[in-house]
C-alpha cells in the first residue's frame, strides 16, 4: 500500500469536500422543489425558504392525478417512452449488426452515408416538411419514427459488436442458425450493457421529448408530459395550474401545483436508472476499448 504524503492527503480532502459541495448545489433545488411539492398552500403562501414540508400535506397531488388533462399526458409520456425505447433498440441494434458484419455488401457505402448524417444535418424546415408530407401531423408517430436511431447511436453499438468473435456466429451457424437467429439468440443476450445504456438513453429522451412536441401536435389531448408542464409554468389559468383555488376547504396554490408535477415528471426516470445500474456502467464504456 503506498502512504500518502501530506500534501496528498490535503488535496484529497479538498477534493472530497469540494464534491460534496457540489453534491449540495446540485440536490437542493430537486429537494426544494419535493418540499414544496408536499407542504400545505397556507404554509407557502406565508413566504420564506422552505427547508423541510410545512404542514404535510398530499393535495397538490390529488389535485394533478384528478386534472384529467395532466393523467392523459402521462399516459402518453409512458407510451412515448416504451414503445419509442423498444422500436429504438430493435432498428439500432438490427442496423449496427448488420453493419459490423464484414461481408455485407456495400457496408462502406452505407457507414460513410451515416456518417454524413452526422456530419451535416438537415434542419428544422426540412424535418417539418418531412413530416407533413407523410401526413403524421398531430400524431404521436411523428415523434417516435423520427428517432428510431441516430448515426452516433449506430456507430456506437457498431463498435461493441465488433468486440464480439465472429466465431460465435460461425458456430451459430453451423447449429442452423441464420442471420436473423443469430442477432436474436446470440447477439443480443450478449449485449444486455449496451442495450441497458441505450435503452435508458432512449427513455430519457422520449419521456423528457419537448420541442419535437411543439412543432408536430397541435392536439393537447396527445400532449406529452413535459409539454402539458410547460403550459402550466406560463399560464396561470389552465385547469391545472390556474390561480388560488378553494376546493372542500383546501387551498390549491399554483406555485404548490407546479412543484408537485415536475416532481412527477422528474421521478420516473430517477426510479428506472437503479434497475439498470448495473449494466449501465459497463455500457457507458460502449465503443471506447476494443480488445
Amino acid at each position: 500500500m503506498i502512504k500518502e504524503t501530506f500534501a496528498e492527503k490535503i488535496y484529497s480532502r479538498l477534493n472530497v469536500l469540494l464534491l460534496l459541495l457540489l453534491s449540495l448545489v446540485m440536490v437542493f433545488p430537486l429537494y426544494y422543489v419535493l418540499s414544496v411539492s408536499f407542504t400545505d398552500p397556507r404554509e407557502y403562501l406565508k413566504g420564506g425558504i422552505i427547508w423541510y414540508p410545512r404542514g404535510f400535506t398530499l393535495e397538490n397531488y390529488r389535485y394533478l392525478f384528478s386534472t384529467p388533462l395532466f393523467i392523459r399526458s402521462i399516459g402518453v409520456s409512458t407510451f412515448l417512452a416504451v414503445a419509442g425505447t423498444v422500436l429504438g433498440l430493435i432498428v439500432t441494434s438490427a442496423l449496427a449488426y448488420t453493419l459490423s458484419r464484414k461481408r455485407l455488401l456495400g457496408r462502406k457505402t452505407i457507414l460513410m452515408v451515416i456518417l454524413i448524417t452526422i456530419l451535416f444535418h438537415p434542419g428544422i424546415i426540412p424535418n417539418y416538411l418531412l413530416i407533413r408530407d407523410l401526413n403524421l401531423m398531430n400524431s404521436l408517430w411523428a415523434l417516435i419514427l423520427p428517432a428510431l436511431s441516430s448515426g452516433w447511436n449506430v456507430f456506437l453499438m457498431k463498435s461493441f459488436f465488433d468486440s464480439i468473435p465472429a466465431s460465435l456466429e460461425e458456430a451459430a451457424v453451423i447449429d442452423g442458425c441464420n442471420d436473423l437467429q443469430v442477432w436474436w439468440r446470440i447477439i443480443l443476450p450478449l449485449s444486455l450493457p449496451a442495450l441497458a445504456t441505450f435503452g435508458l438513453f432512449f427513455a430519457v429522451a422520449h419521456w423528457n421529448v419537448f420541442f419535437n412536441a411543439v412543432l408536430y401536435i397541435n392536439d393537447f389531448r396527445k400532449w406529452p408530459l413535459q409539454l402539458v408542464l410547460r403550459q402550466m409554468l406560463i399560464d396561470s389559468n389552465t385547469s391545472a395550474g390556474g390561480g388560488n383555488v378553494l376546493q372542500e376547504g383546501q387551498i390549491i396554490n399554483p406555485q404548490s401545483i407546479k412543484m408537485a408535477a415536475v416532481i412527477i415528471a422528474t421521478v420516473p426516470i430517477m426510479m428506472v436508472y437503479p434497475f439498470l445500474q448495473k449494466h449501465f456502467t459497463k455500457g457507458v464504456m460502449v465503443g471506447s476499448v476494443k480488445e
